[in-house]
């Protein structure tokens, strides 16, 4: 299956190769093993180490409706031994969801993301540059703007909490799960 990122303006942007693993009250998991692809327009690599991510469920009744979170717009990528470190990457974004297509995820990325390294470097909202520039380039709505900033802020105290689904316990059962499957490279 597919993970395609878009631009607000329509443009394509990341587009990662990825194998659907299951579902919780979080939402959706899907895997991303060790040396498979993510390319964008100018730009191609591999996995480096094996990653999950959540496409966030939404509604009543779904873990970020009831952790309140009501509008889950973001995309969490956890990783497992990642090189440098990074454990999760939490990409902002809008209509992030399933497609008519079974075998295919969108959303649009937002510029921000909420980054958690393991060690001294910590937790913090990146991009904040990007953001700012493609706000002005795209013509953002001033409420998705405001929605996404507090959103951003929001994440980042619960990925520093570390509470779930942004907990170590949360996504290893997702990354145990893609290993059992044996799909690396």
């Amino acid at each position: 299956m597919v993970f395609q990122w878009r631009k607000w303006d329509g443009s394509p942007h990341w587009r990662h190769e990825c194998v659907y693993l299951g579902s919780d009250s979080w939402g959706d998991w899907v895997g991303q093993p060790t040396g498979w692809a993510s390319v964008r327009p100018g730009r191609s690599g591999v996995a480096k180490s094996p990653n999950v991510t959540l496409v966030p469920a939404r509604g009543e009744g779904a873990g970020f409706a009831q952790a309140g979170i009501n509008s889950p717009d973001f995309a969490l990528t956890v990783n497992r031994d990642e090189p440098d470190g990074m454990r999760i990457y939490i990409d902002l974004g809008w209509d992030v969801s399933w497609s008519e297509n079974p075998e295919l995820v969108t959303g649009i990325d937002m510029d921000l993301d909420v980054v958690r390294v393991e060690g001294e470097a910590g937790t913090w909202v990146d991009d904040r540059d990007e953001w700012a520039e493609h706000a002005a380039l795209f013509g953002y709505p001033e409420n998705v703007m405001r929605q996404l900033e507090g959103l951003a802020l929001d994440l980042e105290k619960r990925v520093r909490a570390q509470s779930a689904p942004f907990d170590n316990a949360s996504a290893d059962i997702w990354l145990d799960r893609l290993a059992e499957l044996g799909l690396d490279k």
